[in-house]
């Protein structure tokens, strides 16, 4: 009876443990980042592991090469490079969230914990 109290009290203490770093992960999450861009460079979107975007940078040269015909083109080719920058710097941050997961765990995959960091 007392080894299954030691179990229990050992298992608390590592839930814990577990929690605590997990706290300390959303906190360093929080203050990496990622780029990724689109159209050659011509928008970059930084995202940090909170999947919120922090920057978003317009080349002017690069926009101007790449524009068709018109400002409803130029208008609608930039909001689909945005899109598509947005999209790979969420993809890069899911990685990095994983790859964090990892860490935490051991290598265990343990589904919903990516989750908690959203």
């Amino acid at each position: 009876m007392f080894d299954n109290l030691k179990n229990m009290a050992s298992m608390m203490g590592q839930a814990k443990e577990m929690r605590a770093r997990m706290e300390q992960i959303k906190s360093e999450l929080e203050r990496k980042t990622i780029t990724a861009d689109a159209g050659a460079g011509a928008v970059t979107v930084t995202m940090n592991g909170k999947f919120e975007v922090v920057d978003i940078q317009l080349d002017p040269v690069m926009i101007t090469t790449l524009a068709g015909e018109g400002a409803n083109a130029d208008k609608q080719m930039i909001q689909d490079l945005i899109v598509a920058a947005c999209r790979g710097a969420h993809a890069k941050a899911q990685a990095m969230v994983e790859e964090e997961m990892k860490q935490l765990t051991g290598g265990l995959d343990i589904p919903g914990l990516d989750q908690m960091f959203k």
